[in-house]
């Protein structure tokens, strides 16, 4: 097998390695998010969008996004924006809950201007593509 001191060895260029490893896993992460949360949006929402009767001609852009604050922690950080095309003019956003990954839209939908996204005031009235049910996107970050 192995003697001591090829085991002290492994061990130190399994360190090494990890530590030269660690600030690129962090950028990686940082400016893509978590790859298996990405997956699960993914995933998720398209399915969702579809299942409620939402084609390709419905939707103007889809994808999903990463916000650079905290949102609800009910739900997955990495969120799924939806633009209709019939309300080029809102952002709506849908998020992925931790617990029974389901999916849910935020209540809050952003204006746009010229498909730019303007984070002053949102609305929160009921709209072509509400959902029954909604959840605050800045509820529950505490």
């Amino acid at each position: 097998m192995f003697s001591f001191k090829q085991i002290v060895k492994i061990a130190v260029v399994v360190g090494f390695i990890g530590l030269v490893a660690a600030p690129f896993a962090m950028i990686y992460l940082l400016n893509n998010g978590n790859p298996y949360h990405n997956y699960l949006i993914n995933k998720h929402i398209p399915a969702h969008l579809e299942q409620v009767g939402y084609t390709e001609d419905d939707i103007v852009k889809q994808h999903r996004i990463e916000p650079k604050h905290g949102i609800n922690r009910t739900v997955y950080h990495a969120h799924y924006r939806v633009i209709f095309q019939d309300e080029p003019q809102l952002e709506y956003l849908y998020g992925l809950t931790k617990k029974g990954k389901n999916v849910v839209q935020f209540c809050e939908k952003n204006t746009l201007i010229d498909g730019v996204a303007h984070y002053g005031e949102p609305t929160t009235e009921k709209t072509a593509h509400s959902e029954e049910e909604c959840i605050g996107y800045l509820d529950n970050r505490g």
